[in-house]
């Protein structure tokens, strides 16, 4: 079964720069319009960047001018870049993506990835 495979993720300082990576496990499937989410501990899941096939963008306000969303349809990748990292930003991110092949399109989540931004 198809999956989302996210990577990326680990510890970095405060003012740092991670890049996410979120492809499908099967190259047969084509990644459409996706979504990076984030959920800190006792918090709500939280839409960060979401990207159309066509590369149309939009951003949570806290992470604007920070993060950029971008994609290489080639590679079947999408990517999040994150610069000037905070503390706030530590959660665990998630790819949301539709996935079509053969006709059919479908919503899938990734497994999630840890950030933690820390001194």
């Amino acid at each position: 079964q198809v999956q989302l495979v996210e990577s990326g993720g680990g510890l970095v300082q405060p003012g740092g720069s991670l890049r996410l990576s979120c492809a499908a496990s099967e190259s047969s499937f084509t990644i459409n319009i996706v979504g990076w989410y984030r959920q800190a501990p006792g918090q709500q899941r939280e839409l960060v960047a979401r990207i159309t096939r066509g590369g149309a963008t939009t951003y949570a306000d806290s992470v604007k001018g920070r993060f950029t969303i971008s994609r290489d349809n080639a590679e079947n990748t999408v990517y999040l870049q994150m610069n000037s990292l905070k503390v706030e930003d530590t959660a665990t991110y998630y790819c949301n993506a539709d996935l079509s092949a053969w006709g059919s399109l479908k919503n899938y989540w990734g497994p999630g990835i840890k950030v933690t931004v820390s001194s």
